[in-house]
This record gives structure tokens, sequence and C-alpha cells, in this order.
């Protein structure tokens, strides 16, 4: 199972990598720039976190309200970029399978 969650975390990161690469125009700037733009547009507040490689954090944010979410990747030099956006988030708060069963 661990091994697993690994490699599907570096799927995701891989997938989330790829957008920011496929996107012609990421939208980057300092951090706090780029997370008072969410807070003041779209009203998303910071709901998971993660590594994504060694140096990067990758964050999820969304809006109960409106089901918008986004996406960042911030880099070591503290620079964020937003990197995938949708609407339809939804909170889900589930049990993970036992250790040892198929999904």
């Amino acid at each position: 199972m661990a091994r697993m969650m690994f490699a599907l975390s570096l799927g995701f990161a891989g997938v989330v990598l790829a957008t920011q690469i496929a996107r012609a125009d990421p939208q980057c700037g300092p951090r706090e720039v780029v997370l008072a733009a969410l807070a003041d547009r779209y009203g998303e507040t910071r709901r998971s976190l993660g590594l994504a490689g060694p140096t990067q954090v990758m964050e999820t944010f969304a809006n109960d309200d409106t089901g918008t979410w986004t996406i960042t990747l911030t880099m070591p030099d503290g620079v964020t970029c937003m990197v995938a956006s949708g609407q339809g988030y939804q909170t889900i708060d589930e049990a993970l399978p036992a250790r040892g069963t198929p999904i």
C-alpha cells in the first residue's frame, strides 16, 4: 500500500508539473501576492499541502460556497504558480481501506 501511495504521489506531481509546462502563460508571482489574489478574488482558503519533489510545495485552495479550487506550486525561491483550477470542489471525509485491502 505504501508503494502504491508513493507511486500515486509521484504520478500526481507529474500531472501538476505537466500542467504547468503545458500552460503557455502560467500565473506566477510572489507567494503573498498569489495567496492574496486567491483570497480576494475567489474567497479560497488553503485546504491541503504536500511536497512535490524534494524542494517544491503543492497546495490546494478552495471555496466551499462557490466550489472553486486552485492548485499552486511554490518554488524554493518563494515564487508561487497557479498550475490548475476548476469548479465543483467537495470535501470528502472517508476512512481509508485497511492496510492490505485491495481498492
